[in-house]
């Protein structure tokens, strides 16, 4: 191994076989998730969060490794602050100039979290690693997109699975040079009551880089823990208590808030007993997932065209102390999780040392934060001014955290088999554990060879892989010699990221390439009626067979085309060649005119007068959370709603709910996909 290192050393970075994958953040720990990639010359960071526990710069990732300038690539998974807690600062306070992905739905949330993050922060300013102003320079910068949309960045492929865990949270496969690697970020391969389970991708990567938060051990089951958590809540209020649930303001707040909405709804007992949110970001926070429904699982996208889940009957919104009127038994939850200041930690100060009051625990925590330390049940706290107080309330942990267990992460590996599989995201002792199970499982398997690496933060895991090999023919240069041939031809062989064009009598320096036919296969987003895309591609070619697909609804278009209908999307499939790809660029052509434009979607009526109003408060009620008030600059007597951001102008007409924008399309689209969300969201409701 040290002579391949010696001489992998000697080669130019994009010849080399070497990729490295070094944790900056979250090895052999829970926090600040940072992780570079290098490979064939390409540097590729995952995510940029901060330790919940420590503060200014010894919160982020180490970031003094590397040299931000020669990053290629920045992936963030999902919005949770230990993942993406320092991307202002990385984007506006280094000399990173690459360029920085994430869904729409994280980048949506991304914006309120870190807002409320710098407003809560009980740090002195010279702590603060960012502004305001610092957030809004960075939204400029992230670029969005969606699940299963494939994208090329200098060489580097990468898509996204959803991550189930929180709303928008996104796997990332990246491929180099033909070497896969799948980012898992935090994920769950349980469905809850809003969230669909993480996707298990058809595509087998080359090394699996995954969360290793809970080790070995095995979640209670789904029925059981809701169970005991409302138990241990009508517990505490039935004795007289306040019962104070900590949560971050979005991702399992929206699971517990159904929980307990529905249990107040079968508990009669209970409607005096009041619930609320206290959290400045609820009604921002409750605008991104209404517009979001569609992310789901089945079941939210089903109940929303009877009523609407997020609007909750028995949980009120409660702004701040102020608003508070703390004169009996309550519950409330309380922002952030881990209690190191903000609401929830000015809460419990107040109630904690009375026995009647109880604190339920209900992620996971990380060391060194207060919500860590009460659950080793210690007889006195430290408050935020320094006096030390008497803990007499009961403390229980009851866990919705929505990562998997040794069972899920068990089953994941097993259906992907990596040759080599990084843990990442877990304090030392559960990953050792983790580690050994895994290994331990396959080492009686002859058919499985799986290496297990659970590498230190600064450690690099150093991995061998021969790049891609790829040759088109371009003719023959058999048939002439080349100095009688009028143009250039031959075979065109791509090795990494160089091309070459030689005889075929030079082919034999690569004796390792294969011939194969090749099936395309894209995946779209698309979320309207199958048969209204029947319709509009039946106007393309008058050539569409229904068929099926696996027991799913499909189309033949061309009879070259076939798509497949799956939940919020459509997948195309077809030989590839150049009549082939012609079709399939037409069929897309239509598939992406029919989910955006609103004249083509002829099934889907305006809404009528007697709901216009509705829907325009709604969509000024959207527009302002995406936007900011000032972006609604006026509404005009030809009911023409004008959101202005950059000096780029987009105007909605409330009957037709048509979009344009001369000067930016991308800008048009984007205004027109969240209308045209939100209408679908609403529909329900107005039919």
């Amino acid at each position: 191994m040290a002579a391949k290192r010696r001489m992998d050393a000697q080669v130019p970075a994009e010849e080399s076989d070497l990729l490295s994958i070094r944790p900056l953040g979250a090895g052999q720990e829970v926090g600040r998730s940072c992780h570079m990639l290098e490979f064939k010359g390409k540097k590729i960071m995952l995510d940029t969060g901060i330790h919940p526990g420590l503060n200014g710069l010894n919160a982020l990732p180490f970031l003094d490794l590397i040299d931000p300038e020669e990053i290629d690539l920045l992936l963030i998974s999902h919005f949770h602050l230990d993942h993406c807690g320092g991307l202002p600062y990385f984007l506006t306070k280094t000399s990173f100039r690459g360029r920085v992905f994430m869904t729409h739905a994280t980048k949506a949330i991304y914006k309120w979290l870190l807002s409320d993050y710098i407003k809560v922060s009980n740090i002195s300013s010279e702590d603060m690693l960012y502004t305001e102003n610092d957030l809004s320079a960075s939204m400029d910068k992230i670029e969005t997109v969606n699940f299963h949309q494939e994208t090329d960045v200098n060489g580097i492929k990468f898509w996204c699975y959803n991550a189930g865990h929180v709303l928008g949270a996104a796997m990332f496969m990246i491929e180099i040079a033909g070497v896969k690697i799948l980012y898992t970020g935090d994920f769950s391969r349980q469905e809850d009551r809003h969230l669909m389970a993480a996707e298990v991708p058809a595509i087998h990567p080359d090394v699996l880089i995954i969360e290793a938060t809970y080790g070995t051990h095995i979640h209670e089951k789904r029925e059981e823990r809701e169970a005991r958590f409302t138990s241990t809540v009508h517990d505490i209020v039935n004795r007289g208590g306040r019962c104070l649930i900590p949560v971050f303001a979005l991702g399992r707040a929206q699971e517990l808030l159904l929980i307990l909405d529905e249990y107040w709804s079968n508990h009669p007992e209970l409607h005096d007993i009041p619930i609320y949110y206290a959290s400045s970001l609820a009604k921002k926070c409750m605008a991104v997932y209404q517009t979001y429904i569609n992310a789901m699982n089945e079941k939210i996208r089903k109940q929303i065209s009877v009523s609407n889940p997020f609007v909750f009957k028995h949980i009120s919104n409660l702004k701040g102390m102020d608003h508070f009127d703390d004169i009996g038994p309550s519950v409330v939850m309380a922002s952030p999780g881990m209690m190191q200041s903000g609401l929830s930690r000015e809460l419990f100060e107040s109630w904690c040392t009375d026995r009647r009051n109880g604190c339920i625990i209900a992620g996971y925590c990380v060391e060194g934060t207060l919500a860590k330390h009460i659950m080793s049940e210690p007889e006195e706290i430290t408050t935020m001014s320094g006096q030390k107080i008497p803990l007499k309330c009961s403390v229980d942990y009851i866990s919705f955290s929505a990562h998997t267990d040794y069972q899920q992460t068990s089953d994941f590996i097993r259906q992907l088999k990596p040759p080599h599989v990084v843990l990442v995201h877990g304090e030392a002792n559960e990953m050792s554990r983790l580690k050994a199970a895994v290994i331990r499982e396959y080492e009686d398997d002859p058919d499985v060879n799986i290496e297990v690496h659970n590498p230190k933060n600064t450690q690099a895991v150093e991995l061998y892989f021969r790049g891609e090999k790829m040759a088109k023919v371009m003719g023959s240069l058999a048939s002439k010699k080349p100095e009688q041939s009028d143009r250039l031809s031959g075979i065109l062989v791509k090795r990494n990221f160089n091309y070459h064009l030689v005889a075929p009598s030079d082919i034999s320096n690569y004796t390792d390439l294969a011939t194969s036919t090749v099936t395309q296969r894209q995946s779209i987003q698309y979320v309207g009626p199958f048969s209204l895309l029947q319709q509009h591609l039946m106007l393309l070619s008058g050539d569409v067979e229904q068929i099926e697909v696996q027991e799913k609804p499909a189309l033949r278009v061309f009879k070259a085309v076939t798509i497949i209908q799956e939940p919020g999307m459509v997948v195309l499939e077809w030989t590839a060649n150049p009549v082939n790809d012609m079709f399939a660029d037409a069929v897309v052509t239509v598939i992406l005119k029919v989910g955006t434009d609103p004249k083509m979607q002829k099934l889907v009526p305006a809404p009528t007068k007697t709901n216009k109003q509705h829907f325009t408060d709604k969509l000024t009620e959207l527009m302002t959370d995406l936007y900011g008030e000032k972006a609604i600059t006026h509404m005009t007597k030809g009911d023409i709603m004008a959101v202005t951001v950059d000096g780029k102008t987009a105007n909605i007409c409330l009957d037709t709910l048509e979009v344009d924008c001369e000067a930016d399309e991308d800008f048009q689209q984007t205004v027109s996909q969240s209308v045209s969300r939100l209408y679908h969201s609403l529909t329900p409701v107005y039919r």
